[in-house]
Formats: C-alpha cells, sequence, structure tokens
C-alpha cells in the first residue's frame, strides 16, 4: 500500500516539550521542498518560559488524548491536501491514530509511546514515567519534570551545560490526565487494519521509550499488504529530536517519505 504525493507535512510534538523542537527540522524540510506545519498544542501556544511560570496550569491540566488526537485531526481536514505525518513520543502515537482513520498519506513515528496493550517492565521505563503519571497527586494540576528528572527521561549522555540549555529552551509543564490516557481505550489501534505507510525509529539510548518497546509496537501490525518500517538509530536519547545527530534523523526520514510517494 504505496502512498501518495503530498508536499506537505505536518510534525506533531510529544508530551513535556515546546513545539519549538521541531524548528530546524521545519526549516530543512522546507528547504527539501516541503510545506512545514507544526501547530501547538492547545493552551501551549507561549514561549516555554512562560508556560513553565504559569505551573501548576489548569488549562493544560486539562488535556487529554482523545481530544488531542481530534484536534490534530480537524487541522489536517482543513487542508488542501492529505499530508505526510510525523510526531515524537505521544505525537508518535497521535501519528498511528491519525493513519487508522487514513488522514495521512504516510506516517512516521518517532520514539513512539506505544498503543494500549504494548508495554516493558523495563527498570527505565518505570522509572521515567512513574513522575508524569502524577498517582496521588492532583489531577487539576499540571506535572513539571524536575532538572534531574529531565537529564534522566530526556537527554541522558549529554553534557550537563547542553542539559540545562535544552531544559529552559523546551521543557513545559504537562496534564497528567494526557499521560494516563496512553493506556486506555484512546491510544487503542486495531493492528489488522490496513493503513498507510507507517515507519517507526528508535533510539538505543532512549530510557524513557526505550528501543525494544518500539519494536514491540512495530511488530503488533499484522496487515501483509500494508507498508510498516522500522529503524533503530544508535546513540539516539529522547531528546532525539535536538541532539547533534538529528539532520541524520531527518535525512533519513525525508528520504523514507520520499520512497512511499515515488515507489
Amino acid at each position: 500500500m504505496k502512498s501518495a504525493q503530498s508536499k506537505t507535512i505536518v510534525f506533531i510534538t510529544g508530551a513535556f516539550v515546546h513545539h519549538s523542537c521541531w524548528d530546524k527540522w521545519k526549516t530543512y524540510f522546507e528547504a527539501n521542498g516541503y510545506k512545514a506545519i507544526v501547530p501547538p498544542w492547545p493552551h501551549k501556544n507561549a514561549s516555554a518560559e512562560v508556560l513553565r511560570n504559569s505551573h501548576p496550569n489548569a488549562e493544560i491540566a486539562s488535556n487529554r488524548l482523545q481530544a488531542l488526537t481530534d484536534y490534530f485531526a480537524s487541522i489536517i481536514s482543513g487542508l488542501p491536501e492529505k499530508p505526510a505525518l510525523i510526531g515524537h513520543s505521544i505525537g508518535g502515537l497521535i501519528v498511528q491514530l491519525l493513519l487508522q482513520k487514513e488522514l495521512g498519506v504516510s506516517g512516521v513515528a518517532i520514539h513512539s509511546v506505544p498503543p494500549q496493550g504494548i508495554f516493558t517492565f523495563k527498570l527505565s521505563f518505570l522509572k521515567a514515567g512513574w513522575g508524569p503519571l502524577g498517582f496521588f497527586s492532583s489531577t487539576r494540576k499540571t506535572f513539571l519534570m524536575s532538572f534531574e528528572q529531565w537529564k534522566y527521561a530526556f537527554t541522558n549522555g549529554m553534557d550537563c551545560e547542553e542539559q540545562k540549555e535544552a531544559y529552559y529552551q523546551f521543557a513545559l509543564p504537562e496534564s497528567k490526565l494526557i499521560v494516563r490516557d496512553t493506556i486506555t481505550s484512546a491510544a487503542k489501534l486495531d493492528f489488522e487494519r490496513p493503513h498507510p505507510p507507517l515507519l517507526l525509529t528508535s533510539g538505543s539510548d532512549d530510557n524513557t521509550i526505550p528501543a525494544s518497546l518500539n519494536y514491540s509496537n512495530y511488530r503488533k501490525y499484522k496487515h501483509k499488504h500494508s507498508i510498516t518500517e522500522y529503524k533503530e538509530f544508535k546513540g539516539r536519547n529522547h531528546f532525539v529530536l535536538s541532539q547533534s545527530t538529528w539532520k541524520e534523523d531527518a535525512h533519513y526520514i525525508l528520504e523514507w517519505i520520499r520512497s512511499q510517494a515515488n515507489g
């Protein structure tokens, strides 16, 4: 099942980070002939610093996965052509959900949060995810990672100054409900159904979404006439979009999208 030609890309941001994490990717894809759209999440159309200072933010805390998926579906439905979709983390899960609705010509899920029913007991996954789930605390208040949590969950392996710069540039307060929704029916996929071409990528050093979890996600897809591919990148952590290796990843993804449209 090949994809149609499209010159529009919609980038879908994950949780805990500002949508400006796509700035370099947007410039890169536009330089290669695409129109790139990077919608901010609801209640997050301000700078990262302003949003951090708003914590605990009741509006952000009210975000839910189903409503967020519908929000991106509405944006895509209003475009003049069906786009290719690229999402990171929960944004990758949303790409998978939108492809099931055939709202993209193709999709790339970067270090995707897995759909309902795919889980791991790997320690790094449990350690990185426990705080954001916010059990025993009010869901009317956002969760904001401490710098120590950020270093483990997003920027492990990077120089401390790089980790600090990344935190102040991108880290945001997040809805605890949207994190919990990833294990509910709001994150359910029918892996037997046909779907547009999908690429799932992972990083060998990602503590938040281990590569093995992305591989399990990939292996769930069963429709033999639909294209589902998997790529693990060495040395990538969960901050993959802005690591020094970002252009290598972006180039691989660009060429994959082109290959599906031209194949």
